[in-house]
């Protein structure tokens, strides 16, 4: 291509874009530069100077990489290409003098620091440090900051890259970090001594190259190399983040996020991160059989034979939670309507159109939302309900995205325009017209919440979406708050007229995780699921099930994208999979379901929903159009009261319930006399 520019990388040419730094024309050429500062998400500071590279023909010094362009370089003698050299004696000695110098404060702790074994400066010191010192003078030492229950500090061994400030300015919007002093005195601090209040903050742990922020739940637990790692999806909120589970023997240790451009980059929310400990308590571990009012244990035979009977020869409805892998819900479905009852999904009454795919997956993907010119929020507090969405909104609106909001006035940490908190205002836009560059150029994306979907005219908000999507040429996405709910509808667990026609005249209700969802006294509610929340104690029956690390299974996130769970550890006691204790339920019943094997019920089921096989692929929506209706002049509310205790797994975690009482410590109005 014309616009690319040759320059010379260690004596090989190499063609890039003028506008890379120096240090992304090294990665182009399969060349690894050290760095402690680069962060290619985050804006460049040129702080540690460990990337330092030879210009030839240029100053007689090294060049900072990370902050050089390719575009600076002048050409060499006679027109050549510029010419750069990473691996000369003079780059060679000033790297080392870098390590030198970020060690002469560093404690050197290695044996008791949580960051050994996967430490950046731990790895660059043996390619790049000496095996002795030659400074004498006492080490300089730094009080360690309270940043909350999450991030540990110890900042004595901070070396002030910066990352930390630059991501909980940039990406998560709120500026709770900066540096103050200068020379010997410099060092990372929070605003006044205040702790952290971000729901994205314990990313700053990962992007730490060295241990001064660490994980505080984490702690001394465990050594990177005794870990068995799993990569996996994330199931506490719709978006399906790609994660990785660290477990030791049966435990969850920890919880990681792993790259994906088209989902959540690199970045997981803390809820997501931290809420491993929710696995370990209040887990079911066997079989209950409710007599004379109190659940007793029971073996599986008996509770599966007292299951089947009350199931057979009755009405039977099968609700599903938002938590559920899509394989079970597929065989949930097969179970209850071989024995002609009726499956919902939507326990929370949302208004999503059953086999109008475009009406409840939407017709763009998360990543549009980087290209976005306007973005249109109804109904929706993506901080709440996807924090790494948001981030990614926050990421458009710095690059000069218009944003607005019809729906509750609410902190998003960028700028928005708030059109009004009525449904009746997201009409006026429409009727306001939009703009011929808009349309144009495709770059509008409406996000419609589920607090405008859930209301008694949810479906004539949904139509009004998708109608100023087609006026606007615009994408619409469907943000949803429970991972299984559009997998659920992907596989049909709808039953026209919603959960009040599913559960109408039931005499026995299966409810699968389903623990959103008050039932009323009467039906007889066998409950499967992996903790004691509410759905247990509703329960006459209970069996016990696998959490979503537990077992393999499919989810489908909110743009529609199927992604695979693999299992990182086994369920305790009894606990058996999902679609196992389905398989074996259907046999008790009767009505055996015509699969023995996973692969055979993944199969089944893709076979009646194709595009389920198309893992980590968006499919193409084909857009039906959905009938206006009559609004009510109610104020669009919110679809989650308390961001940390979203699902029986949060509710279940000490962690989770230590951040919510803070939450709502800092959210509470403070009197004159405070």
């Amino acid at each position: 291509m014309s616009d690319l520019r040759t320059i010379i990388i260690d004596g090989r040419e190499i063609d890039v874009d003028p506008a890379m730094t120096l240090i992304q024309a090294c990665e182009q050429a399969d060349i690894e530069i050290p760095r402690f500062c680069y962060h290619e998400r985050l804006s460049i500071a040129g702080n540690c100077r460990m990337c330092l590279v030879e210009v030839v023909g240029g100053p007689p010094k090294p060049a900072a990489s990370c902050a050089m362009q390719v575009r600076d370089l002048r050409p060499g003698k006679d027109g050549a290409p510029p010419e750069i050299k990473t691996s000369s004696p003079m780059v060679k000695k000033a790297r080392e003098g870098v390590m030198e110098f970020l060690l002469i404060n560093h404690p050197l702790d290695c044996p008791i620091c949580d960051q050994g074994g996967e430490c950046d400066l731990q790895d660059q010191a043996m390619a790049y440090g000496v095996d002795f010192s030659r400074y004498r003078e006492p080490k300089r030492a730094v009080s360690n900051l309270d940043l909350g229950p999450l991030v540990g500090t110890h900042m004595t061994r901070c070396i002030s890259c910066t990352r930390c400030v630059r991501f909980i300015t940039e990406v998560a919007g709120m500026p709770e970090l900066g540096q103050t002093g200068r020379g010997e005195d410099a060092e990372i601090t929070s605003y006044l001594g205040a702790t952290l209040d971000s729901e994205m903050q314990g990313n700053i742990v990962d992007l730490c190259p060295v241990g001064a922020l660490t994980s505080k739940p984490y702690a001394f637990t465990a050594r990177p190399w005794e870990l068995q790692k799993t990569e996996t999806i994330d199931v506490m909120d719709a978006l399906g983040s790609n994660i990785r589970v660290d477990t030791k023997g049966r435990e969850v240790m920890r919880i990681l996020p792993r790259n994906n451009d088209g989902v959540n980059e690199e970045w997981l929310a803390d809820r997501s991160r931290y809420v491993w400990d929710g696995l370990r308590r209040q887990r079911l571990d066997r079989p209950f059989i409710r007599e004379n009012g109190k659940l007793r244990p029971a073996s599986w035979p008996e509770a599966l034979s007292a299951a089947a009977a009350a199931m057979k020869g009755r009405k039977v409805a099968g609700i599903v939670g938002d938590l559920a892998p899509t394989e079970a819900i597929f065989a949930l479905k097969e179970l209850i309507e071989g024995q002609g009852g009726k499956i919902e999904s939507r326990l929370d009454g949302a208004k999503l159109p059953a086999g109008n795919r475009a009406g409840y997956a939407g017709t763009a993907t998360i990543e549009d939302i980087d290209h976005a010119r306007t973005v249109l929020i109804v109904g929706a507090n993506p901080r709440t309900e996807a924090p790494v969405l948001n981030s990614r909104i926050r990421k458009a609106w710095l690059r000069g995205a218009d944003v607005a909001l019809v729906g509750e006035a609410v902190d998003l940490t960028y700028d928005y325009h708030h059109a009004g908190d009525k449904v009746a205002d997201l009409r006026d836009l429409i009727d306001k017209g939009v703009s011929d560059e808009t349309r144009d150029e495709k770059s509008a994306i409406i996000i419609v919440g589920q607090a405008a979907l859930r209301r008694p005219d949810g479906a004539a908000i949904l139509a009004e979406a998708q109608k100023m999507a087609e006026i606007a040429n615009a994408g619409l996405l469907i943000l949803h708050v429970a991972a299984s709910r559009v997998g659920a509808m992907d596989v049909g667990a709808v039953t026209e007229g919603g959960i009040d026609a599913a559960l109408d005249g039931a005499e026995t209700i299966f409810a699968l995780g389903a623990d959103e969802v008050e039932i009323a006294a009467g039906p007889t509610v066998i409950y499967q699921g992996s903790h004691g929340d509410r759905g247990a104690h509703r329960a006459d029956i209970i069996l016990p099930a696998a959490a979503w690390t537990e077992e393999q299974a499919v989810f489908v996130n909110t743009e529609g994208r199927p992604q695979i769970a693999i299992r990182a550890n086994f369920a305790p006691g009894e606990a058996k999979e999902n679609w196992a204790i389905l398989r074996a339920l259907s046999a008790e019943v009767g009505a055996t379901l015509p699969y023995d094997s996973l692969a055979q019920l993944r199969r089944a089921m893709i076979d009646a929903v194709p595009h389920l096989g198309l893992l980590d692929e968006v499919p193409v929506n084909e857009v039906h159009a959905l009938d206006r209706g009559e609004f009510d002049d109610a104020p669009l509310g919110r679809a989650i009261e308390d961001h940390y205790l979203v699902n029986p797994i949060a509710r279940a975690s000490e962690l989770m319930a230590e951040l919510s009482a803070g939450a709502k410590a800092r959210n509470r109005t403070a009197l004159a006399a405070e």
